[in-house]
């Protein structure tokens, strides 16, 4: 003999499709805002490496070639993308290097240097999201915008 649905039964059964659909919702939006900030920042790398008369611009579209793109436009040897392979000290010197890297990029440009120092905001608990969406902004100044 079938057992019938009791209401307890049907709500848990819904309650668990609710929660399926309200994750897969969230991930298509996650992936369509990481696209979305995928294209910005490589059409923004790959402009300032062409106003810079970087030979290959199309390496910003490259993940880890875009990070030796910006290594070589701020005067370091694109070999030191390899520190990423050393855990934790080989990250932090890579980073170091492409803050330094960028300070030397925006200056280039005709920016303030230390405006590559605004995404260390980001470490900073309350002020971490604004220090994102700062460094894009600035990130499309330099890109697009040209001082005199």
């Amino acid at each position: 003999m079938a057992v019938p649905f009791t209401p307890d039964m049907l709500l848990a059964a819904m309650g668990g499709g609710a929660l399926l659909a309200f994750i897969g919702a969230f991930f298509i939006v996650f992936v369509m805002i990481f696209l979305a900030l995928y294209v910005y920042t490589s059409l923004a790398v790959m402009t300032i490496g062409q106003k810079l008369k970087y030979k290959y611009p199309w390496l910003a579209w490259i993940p880890f070639a875009n990070l030796s793109m910006i290594l070589q436009m701020g005067k370091f040897h694109w070999a030191w993308v390899f520190l990423m392979l050393v855990p934790v000290l080989g990250w932090i010197a890579l980073a170091v290097m492409l803050f330094v890297a960028t300070w030397r990029i925006y200056e280039k440009r005709k920016y303030p240097g230390w405006l590559a120092l605004i995404p260390l905001a980001g470490f900073v608990p309350v002020v971490g999201g604004l220090a994102s969406i700062a460094h894009l902004i600035i990130m499309g100044f330099v890109a697009w915008k040209d001082v005199k």
